[in-house]
């Protein structure tokens, strides 16, 4: 049995100490899947000898599990290369330690005295780069992550007494547009809000480089239904295993200076370096993460467990294929030949055989996902059009069906911020299931600023065409609901 096998550490793994170059906000599969991996590669391929510090960014998390596993890790990817299905893995070790600043703040503040340190990387989620005017220069640590990150390098520049080479490189991954400008600006503003002087916003302004990313790559994460397998292939058991695909892209707008002191092209890595990164972002969120959000409560709610599944159903491929060709690609300026291209590739990663994508674990932080990945879709069309794009209205009908918190009476377990589900549940606490009562959710819905950003009951025929669906799916069910359309 696998349960004999030795836990994965320092005395079943070699491992060079590193110096620590990066600092990582975030422990998920996704980091540990791109991020550490590239980096891994680097020191690798190209000499970079950089290590890694990983940070828990919320209060609960992996760092025990993967200080117990001395930072390392096996990665497997999986996937199609020139036409051959190819699995292969490799030990990951450049991680060099785990931190938990809610639990040992004083080892997060030590890493901001490293004079060895000088990049910066994220990814929080999209909910994660947010201003909380609730945090405290004094709180051990604050609650957002751009908190955090505020104190973290206010505590850096005093103890370099502002030497401006000390500054960082910060690279976020969150998929938020101008995620790294959009950083910046909240970062100043806890600096204006903590009363942290000129001298440290101009050190932030001019000492560090914040870089606008795009990520691309498919992260299923655990291999759960396939893990002892796996531990017997090892050897060792190792809590930490995560699986991605072959595919990987990182679009970074930065100066040219960060390109020279990120070894990735000599590494050979899909790592692209622009001075404007918006046709890939907006092709890539619009696409590939759209179709991944707006296909996840129906599929989801219809039944269905997996991407691969859902693009290979009979009926839910249908509603995938027809979104993204019909509702999707419409929206956007780039050729059509070259949109119609990627979306294919797209389909095909979907449909990797390899990879079984957990359409719960897409649906981690869903509203503010839609509003970042589909929303633009639904305005844009509505705008070019004159008229609304059904399937994705229907998207937005399953995702707050989705939020009622139940399928074939079993619970969902939602994921999400507490004033986003409290909000949905008190909203369908007070539903009777009628038309009548679809109609009032509907507009609730839609004016929720908080979630959008706007009023989005103003778009004409929105809300109507919301309550329809809505009414739809409680009469009929999602799998009638769907074929319908």
């Amino acid at each position: 049995m696998a349960t004999t096998l030795p836990p994965l550490n320092m005395q079943v793994a070699q491992k060079a100490a590193l110096p620590v170059r990066i600092l990582q906000f975030g422990e998920g599969n996704f980091l540990r899947a791109f991020v550490d991996w590239i980096v891994h590669r680097m020191n690798m391929e190209a000499g970079f000898g950089g290590g890694v510090a990983v940070v828990q960014p919320i209060g609960r998390g992996l760092i025990p599990l993967l200080n117990e596993q001395d930072g390392l890790y096996t990665l497997y990817l999986r996937g199609i290369r020139k036409g051959e299905a190819v699995s292969e893995h490799e030990l990951i070790d450049c991680i060099q330690k785990g931190i938990d600043p809610y639990q040992d703040f004083e080892a997060y503040l030590e890493e901001a005295r490293n004079p060895e340190l000088r990049f910066i990387i994220s990814n929080t989620t999209e909910a994660g780069i947010t201003f909380n005017e609730n945090d405290s220069l004094g709180a051990s640590p604050p609650e957002s992550f751009p908190g955090k990150l505020a104190v973290f390098l206010f505590h850096r520049f005093r103890h370099f007494a502002g030497d401006r080479k000390k500054g960082c490189i910060i690279i976020p991954c969150e998929l938020i547009d101008r995620n790294g400008d959009k950083l910046k600006e909240i970062l100043l503003q806890y600096a204006r809000l903590w009363k942290l002087g000129i001298d440290f916003e101009q050190w932030l302004e001019v000492g560090c480089i914040f870089c606008n990313t795009l990520v691309d790559r498919i992260v299923p994460g655990y291999p759960r239904d396939r893990i002892e397998e796996i531990w017997q292939e090892l050897g060792y058991k190792d809590q930490l295993v995560c699986e991605g695909e072959l595919f990987h892209l990182w679009v970074i707008e930065a100066p040219d200076s960060v390109r020279r002191e990120f070894p990735s092209e000599k590494a050979g890595l899909n790592v692209l370096f622009t001075d404007n990164m918006e046709p890939y972002r907006t092709r890539k969120v619009r696409i590939l993460n759209g179709a991944h959000t707006s296909m996840v409560p129906v599929s989801y709610l219809y039944g269905i467990d997996t991407v691969r599944e859902t693009v290979e159903h009979p009926v839910l491929g249908t509603f995938v294929r027809e979104t993204i060709f019909e509702e999707i690609i419409p929206t956007l300026d780039l050729p059509k030949a070259e949109l119609e291209q990627f979306a294919k590739d797209v389909l095909d990663r979907f449909r990797n055989p390899f990879i079984k994508h957990y359409l719960i674990s897409i649906a981690l932080n869903s509203v503010s996902k839609f509003k970042t990945r589909v929303l633009p879709s639904l305005l844009e069309y509505a705008g070019r059009k004159g008229t609304l794009p059904r399937r994705i209205v229907f998207s937005l009908a399953a995702l707050i069906y989705f939020y009622k918190g139940e399928r074939n009476g079993q619970s969902i377990p939602l994921q999400d911020d507490d004033w986003v589900i409290g909000f949905l549940k008190a909203q369908w606490d007070q539903n009777d299931g009628t038309a009548k009562g679809m109609e009032k959710l509907a507009e609730a819905v839609l004016q929720w600023e908080e979630a959008w950003g706007q009023d989005l009951s103003e778009t004409p025929g929105l809300q109507a065409l919301l309550a329809k669906y809505l009414f739809a799916i409680e009469r009929d069910g999602m799998e009638k609901a769907v074929k319908a359309l």
